[in-house]
């Protein structure tokens, strides 16, 4: 919990509670559902929960900001996002149903009001979103062919552009030129995650943003 208050300091009561709540509750569900590894749950707020809260760093996202993860798995970024803007609204994403069974029952024991799940594919939902997050699903043009008519053209009110904020690793070239063929107005912003957080574990971590 001390390395989310390194970096975020101006956190509530009610979110520190939450956020401290997230190790047990994820230990717990490791245990009878296996959706992080075991190394990692031991860095659980560095890897998974840190790591989300890069999203944090890069946007402020206003009230009412509908926000879609996909393939979100126990919930990540969506539920540490969702701690942090209690005023949007988070839809989670998943094919496997255990891993939306996980994230669900996370939300429900920290009483987050501002979120929603989906078992299924992204393709299948009928809502639209300001924002679309994921962490390491798929490549980034497949994301975009699959969720493009999701993102609202219309409706913008936060600090950045409504589009895509993603959470990656490696050489992105090849996924950044796939991407242009789709679609060549769009612009795709990189920021490596040692420009927000000091620890090792972000050398080779990227956000990528794209509009």
């Amino acid at each position: 919990m001390e390395i989310i208050e390194k970096y975020f300091s101006d956190l509530t009561a009610i979110q520190k509670e939450q956020f401290t709540q997230l190790k047990s509750l994820y230990e717990d569900w490791n245990n009878q559902i296996n959706v992080i590894s075991r190394k990692d749950i031991e860095s659980l707020y560095e890897k998974h929960i840190l790591h989300s809260l890069a999203i944090a760093k890069f946007i402020s996202f206003k009230k009412g900001t509908r926000v879609l993860d996909i393939g979100t798995g126990g919930g990540f970024p969506g539920v540490p996002l969702a701690i942090m803007f209690p005023e949007s609204t988070f839809t989670m994403v998943d094919s496997i149903a255990k891993k939306i069974k996980v994230a669900e029952g996370v939300s429900e024991a920290i009483n987050l009001q501002n979120t929603d799940f989906a078992i299924g594919r992204v393709e299948q939902l009928k809502e639209d979103f300001h924002f679309i997050t994921a962490r390491a699903v798929a490549p980034a043009d497949q994301l975009y062919r699959w969720t493009q008519h999701y993102v609202n053209a219309k409706e913008e009110f936060n600090a950045k552009i409504n589009g895509y904020i993603f959470l990656k690793g490696g050489d992105l070239r090849e996924e950044y030129k796939a991407l242009k063929q789709i679609n060549k107005k769009l612009v795709i912003e990189e920021i490596p995650l040692k420009d927000y957080f000091e620890e090792e574990f972000f050398e080779t971590k990227k956000l990528v943003y794209i509009f």
